[in-house]
């Protein structure tokens, strides 16, 4: 099961939120109460960006081309 990164929601301004680890299964939905504290929280999405592109890979060929990274290859 993951586990997904929750936030208290500071009622006053200026307070700052505390943190918490959960773990959930994947099919059930965001918390909006903590399970042992009965905090209001809020699921915090974390992640990474990557930058898409079209026409060119990144080892600079073109689609198609014997240098054309297939999925999972490592063009390293």
């Amino acid at each position: 099961m993951p586990i997904y990164v929750y936030q208290t929601t500071p009622g006053e301004a200026g307070g700052k939120p505390k943190y918490y680890e959960i773990r959930q299964r994947m099919m059930d939905g965001p918390l909006s109460t903590h399970p042992d504290t009965g905090e209001a929280i809020q699921r915090v999405i974390l992640g990474q960006f990557g930058i898409l592109t079209s026409g060119r890979n990144a080892g600079g060929g073109k689609r198609g081309r014997p240098s054309d990274c297939g999925p999972g290859c490592c063009c390293g």
